[in-house]
């Protein structure tokens, strides 16, 4: 899929009665993974906040070789706590209140970063540095009340007990803030990305602004397929690393890693030169099997099957599927389903270019949550 080329014009949008494009306050932004998808629904991005320097300068990178618009209000270099209390605070304040006397509705997305709910990561829960980070994000919709949000977490805040009942915290302070919300533990594959990756999403909507008939919110209205059937297709098991090797039968190529490899031409894209070499040399990446990936560590792919989750941190590594090395940032940027014309800057480390794919939002999934929050907007009358 092929970003559309915008202009800085507000076009016509039959949403809830309104001819201006519902206006987006992204936080926790990295490079802009969940914007371009809500862009590519029909939303305009109107404000950004991300505190990484090296995610800012690829998130303004990557819309420059897609011939994207500045956000309106531009980009906030600073923590997401300057956006609520402070100088920033009132800033931001003043321009939701432009916004919405414009008619236009206010939505906030973001997912804070998770390793302290992660089950593979720190799992320091709420009292972690970065699980505190998940109250901040709600204090800030509570303060600054826009119409509607998101909010993206990993499936260990939802699914393990004991940060499940921080979760049900956070939606008891939004409901007490005159939020009406909904959820759903997606996959990823569901809306047709090659990556088998579950996460929370959060939506809430202002009740004042809406009369929430929440029979309406359709959350499988934008899937292809429904995620136990994703994973029904005969796919192959590991096999001995071959050059060439012919698709099976019965599968879908578009989940595929080859389909996606071919799609974005990656032995050919900017970033196909990008890639973590071997200390120890090639040996350990010879002796993996094609699609072995049970380890939490080397994991090979297998190119006709879907890759496991896009996360490159806490020595997690992806082989390629028939070559001796690891698989490059342009081979990861098309496992998150991203299109071949998303490029980030090559003064970036690699490093950070793998931190900022791994934390993103696969590109037709964030498509696929935000077109279901625009069915809901354009239903709700």
């Amino acid at each position: 899929m092929k970003i559309k080329k915008k202009d800085n014009e507000n076009t016509a949008l039959p949403i809830s009665n309104n001819s201006l494009k519902p206006l987006i306050f992204s936080f926790f932004s990295g490079a802009g993974f969940l914007d371009l998808g809500f862009e590519e629904a029909g939303f305009s991005i109107g404000y950004v906040n991300e505190v990484h320097g090296p995610f800012v300068e690829a998130y303004k990178y990557s819309r420059e070789q897609l011939n994207l618009p500045t956000p309106k209000y531009g980009i906030y270099e600073g923590d997401i706590s300057d956006c609520l209390d402070g100088k920033e605070s009132k800033r931001l304040a003043k321009l939701i209140k432009e916004t919405k006397e414009t008619g236009q509705i206010v939505g906030f997305i973001g997912g804070p970063p998770c390793p302290d709910f992660s089950v593979g990561g720190k799992n320091k829960g709420e009292h972690g540095d970065n699980g505190k980070l998940s109250k901040t994000y709600i204090n800030l919709i509570c303060k600054h009340k826009p119409d509607f949000f998101v909010f993206e977490n990993v499936k260990g805040l939802y699914r393990t007990v004991r940060h499940r009942e921080f979760f049900e915290g956070l939606k008891k302070e939004l409901n007490d803030s005159g939020y009406q919300c909904t959820e759903r533990l997606i996959n990823s594959i569901e809306y047709g990305a090659p990556q088998d990756r579950e996460r929370i999403i959060l939506v809430g909507f202002l009740a004042k602004k809406s009369k929430l008939d929440f029979n309406k919110f359709d959350w499988f209205s934008e899937t292809i397929y429904k995620e136990k059937e994703a994973f029904k297709f005969p796919w192959p098991q590991s096999q001995a690393i071959a050059k060439s090797r012919t698709m099976p039968k019965g599968i879908p190529p578009e989940l595929t890693i080859k389909y996606w490899f071919d799609r974005n031409d990656v032995e050919n894209h900017p970033n196909a030169h990008h890639q973590f070499k071997p200390r120890a040399g090639l040996a350990m990446f010879e002796v993996v099997d094609e699609g072995d990936d049970k380890k939490k560590s080397y994991k090979r792919l297998h190119r006709w099957r879907y890759s496991p989750t896009a996360a490159y941190g806490n020595n997690e590594v992806h082989i390629h599927p028939w070559l001796p090395r690891r698989i490059s940032v342009a081979e990861a940027l098309a496992i998150q389903s991203l299109p071949k014309e998303f490029v980030l800057p090559p003064t970036m480390s690699l490093t950070n270019m793998f931190k900022t794919i791994g934390n993103g939002v696969p590109y037709l999934a964030a498509i696929g949550v935000a077109q279901t929050i625009k069915n809901f907007l354009a239903a709700d009358h």
